[in-house]
């Protein structure tokens, strides 16, 4: 898509995802559950994305690929491998927060 208000509804009836390597659109995927093939840009100057593709597919929640291993990728790809995504913990974030900020 080049650009749509909600991806919603796609993720809800998605079996797989395919998606740049964006922390949103990383994060928005793995909370739902959904396998996640991750397309990294190359292409990109300080490729913060890169980053953050290699740390997930070592934890071993994405597929990790780029633009010309794609195909092969999807062909070759064990989504069985792939390790559930750990829910986010707002409240220990807001800990943290409370004790940088001297609250605690």
């Amino acid at each position: 898509f080049r650009f749509k208000d909600s991806l919603a509804e796609d993720l809800r009836r998605a079996d797989l995802v395919v998606s740049h390597a964006g922390a949103g659109s990383c994060l928005e995927a793995l909370e739902k559950g959904k396998p996640l093939v991750v397309v990294i840009n190359e292409k990109l100057m300080n490729n913060h994305q890169l980053e953050l593709a290699k740390q997930l597919h070592r934890d071993g929640h994405v597929v990790c690929c780029n633009c010309s291993t794609l195909v092969e990728t999807l062909q070759t790809m064990d989504l069985t491998a792939l390790k559930p995504f750990p829910p986010g913990q707002p409240e220990k974030f807001a800990l943290f927060l409370d004790k940088v900020v001297g609250f605690q």
